[in-house]
């Protein structure tokens, strides 16, 4: 052990209280700017932290000190091709060094200055589920929302909300950047706002807002389109990918692209009963993949061990991506139409019509800005698409909801439950069965859903539940 390390936290007791008996901030804790537990493969618990120090900070961890490592150094990193213009385009300033360490099996503490960091429970019985939380500014869609307005952009008060019902774990399903081109001057609800790829725009609309819930709970973090390597690619793998940070996985350079856009299922552990299989389906476009593509195979061999990490366990496979592989979109006015083609067809031929493998009981996404839940009349798992928390909204399906429609080939819905309100999700387990409720970002309970049997949900309401 560093003797200097072993004598400053000996001594943190004395110094970190005033006259005054409230506690007092470390030169440590002022250099931090954000910090935060995820889960990765095998249940796997990794402490972030952003610092503007130059050296990364201690940690102590039951009473033990270790010294975090620098994962990605302060960086401006040039500017690489994007889906926006040359002029709408900037390099990607990181204004702080990102450190991490992994914490050791069986933990029961972390400390980080005078913060105490949530770990993980041996059996997690609520998880809070949400998605695509930026503000979104994209010249690209006309589209500037107003990200000083609650109304317009609840995700800080929807992540205070969330916090207070003291989740064992937070499952956000992707879309953490929306921040993409710069503001322009009639647009005053984003004005002064950061925007590009940097740390700047990624604070504004991740790391700040969500610093209430970062603080209460470890996280599961899905990658979303808006993280592929064009896009918001490179604060993904510094801030939350599980996976070692390397030059070819950081989305720098356009020519790693093609590796970096993808990474391989893992799986997390809710109890003996229940596991969480994590997918990247970041590079997914809305239509059916074609098997000459390159990224069919990447899907394939992912989908493969999808099916092994279901089939090893003994209780309920939840599988979670960003896009749905059963769902519903609406654009404008248009009739309601299925989404989930691109997923579907790698699926299908691996796993025939069930396309999920018989451990997936329950699917968990995003990326359609609603909330929605589907329970099929066919063997398909139950599906839950919770894509409302903060981004705009889709706009509201038809009253009453054309059943007829159906998700897939030979997919049949037979219940349907959804809301354009913006909102969040919470799993609850009781009595060894998993409930769904559904709130409002203000905390007002939607719906109550329970998994009755395996693959089925049965929910209080059904049709539109934003009229209730």
């Amino acid at each position: 052990m560093n003797t200097s390390n072993f004598l400053l936290y000996v001594t943190i007791p004395f110094v970190l209280f005033g006259c005054s008996g409230l506690p007092q901030r470390s030169t440590e804790d002022a250099a931090l700017e954000s910090s935060w537990i995820l889960v990765g493969e095998k249940n796997q618990q990794i402490v972030r932290v952003n610092t503007n120090a130059d050296i990364c900070p201690n940690i102590i961890i039951d009473s033990q000190i270790y010294s975090m490592q620098l994962r990605a150094a302060k960086a401006t990193i040039e500017r690489r091709p994007t889906p926006n213009s040359i002029s709408d385009s900037k390099a990607s300033v990181f204004s702080s060094n990102t450190c991490e360490i992994t914490v050791p099996p069986g933990a029961k503490r972390v400390m980080l200055g005078t913060k105490v960091l949530p770990v993980l429970k041996a059996t997690l019985n609520r998880i809070l589920v949400l998605g695509d939380t930026g503000c979104r500014m994209k010249k690209n869609d006309h589209v500037f929302q107003n990200c000083s307005d609650e109304d317009a952009w609840p995700f800080p008060q929807l992540a205070k909300t969330a916090a207070s019902f003291e989740p064992d774990l937070v499952l956000h399903v992707g879309d953490y950047h929306y921040r993409e081109t710069a503001c322009p001057d009639d647009a005053k609800g984003c004005k002064d706002s950061p925007w590009g790829y940097g740390s700047d725009a990624w604070s504004a609309d991740f790391l700040q807002p969500a610093a209430p819930l970062l603080s209460a709970s470890p996280w599961i973090f899905v990658r979303g389109n808006h993280e592929e390597c064009a896009r918001a690619g490179q604060g993904w793998f510094r801030y939350l990918s599980p996976e070692p940070y390397t030059e070819q996985r950081t989305c720098d350079l356009e020519k790693n692209d093609a590796a970096a856009n993808y990474s391989q299922p893992y799986a997390v552990s809710l109890g003996n009963d229940t596991q969480i299989i994590v997918f990247d389906s970041a590079k997914v476009g809305q239509t059916a993949i074609d098997q000459t593509n390159p990224q069919y195979l990447h899907y394939w061999d992912n989908f493969m061990v999808v099916n092994q990490l279901a089939n090893k366990s003994t209780g309920m496979s939840i599988f979670t991506s960003h896009h749905p592989v059963f769902g519903f979109v609406q654009y404008g006015n248009n009739a309601p139409t299925g989404f989930g083609a691109a997923l579907q067809s790698v699926l299908e031929p691996i796993n025939s019509r069930r396309y999920f493998p018989e451990g997936v009981q329950l699917a968990l996404h995003g990326h359609v800005h609603n909330f929605q839940a589907l329970n099929f009349v066919d063997e398909q798992p139950a599906t839950f698409i919770v894509g409302n928390g903060g981004d705009n909204l889709d706009p509201k399906f038809p009253k009453p909801f054309p059943m007829e429609i159906q998700p897939a080939p030979n997919v049949t819905l037979k219940n349907f439950s959804h809301t354009n309100q913006f909102g969040f999700m919470l799993m609850e387990r009781v009595d060894q069965q998993w409930n769904f409720k559904i709130y409002t970002r203000k905390g007002k309970l939607l719906n109550v859903c329970s998994m009755l049997v395996a693959g089925k949900i049965q929910c209080e309401k059904f049709g539109d539940i934003g009229d209730f």
